[in-house]
């Protein structure tokens, strides 16, 4: 099958005993499949209970370049949208289930990524902490020096435990990620075992999910992440 479709991706059964009684037993994703066979796969973690039109031109975009792109709804067990993203267990269980859902239809783990932007670029980091995963990319991860809740660790502390080669892209003029931090961070994944790379755009010109992408920063921002995941998913 090609195109875009939702389905359910079935927790594990071992995930389901960190869960609450009333928590869904499947994941909500949404699916874009490329035309004939797929490269890889690549989950796409999101903050947001809605796409905005630039994410699912970006999910296209990796679609047509011969990704698997599948997207988790991460707030499947709430009424309400957590003020700070979904991290510790609930994460993992959710990527784990995106992961078996993957390599069900024929995608091999060892060509599985993770991408996510600003809080949901902090939880792509942490998967890849946890998870012996291909790839991951990070577009404005937050929670460089203190963590952003309870359930997740700040990245400098995170960063030695990285499994998967990580690209993490930036804006100098980005609150939320200061330069300085940003330094903090490249320093500490240089001393993990795997391959790393932090790129800091001038400005805001590190995003790659803007429909502004024809500016040559926003272009070089795509580009980078495609060709990081061509590198390392093989």
């Amino acid at each position: 099958m090609s195109g875009t479709y939702d389905d359910m991706a079935p927790l594990r059964a071992d995930d389901l005993e960190d869960e609450r009684p009333t928590a869904h037993a499947q994941v909500p994703i949404t699916v874009v499949e490329p035309e004939g066979n797929a490269r890889g796969g690549i989950v796409v973690l999101h903050e947001s209970r809605q796409f905005t039109g630039a994410v699912r031109n970006l999910m296209n975009a990796l679609a047509t370049e011969g990704w698997t792109v599948i997207a988790p709804n991460l707030f499947h067990r709430a009424n309400g949208e957590p003020e700070a993203g979904v991290f510790g267990d609930q994460l993992f269980n959710d990527f784990d289930a995106c992961f078996d859902w993957l390599t069900q239809h024929g995608v091999f783990p060892d060509t599985i990524g993770v991408l996510g932007f600003d809080s949901a670029g902090t939880a792509a980091f942490l998967v890849a902490t946890n998870r012996p995963i291909g790839a991951a990319v990070s577009v404005a991860a937050q929670g460089i020096v203190e963590p952003l809740t309870e359930q997740a660790d700040a990245l400098v502390s995170a960063a030695p435990d990285l499994q998967a080669p990580w690209l993490g892209l930036f804006g100098a003029d980005d609150p939320a990620t200061p330069p300085a931090q940003v330094d903090q961070l490249r320093d500490a994944t240089a001393r993990a075992a795997v391959a790393s790379l932090v790129v800091t755009y001038p400005g805001l010109y590190h995003r790659a999910d803007t429909p502004e992408a024809d500016d040559i920063d926003l272009a070089d921002s795509q580009t980078r992440i495609f060709d990081w995941f061509d590198s390392n998913l093989r």
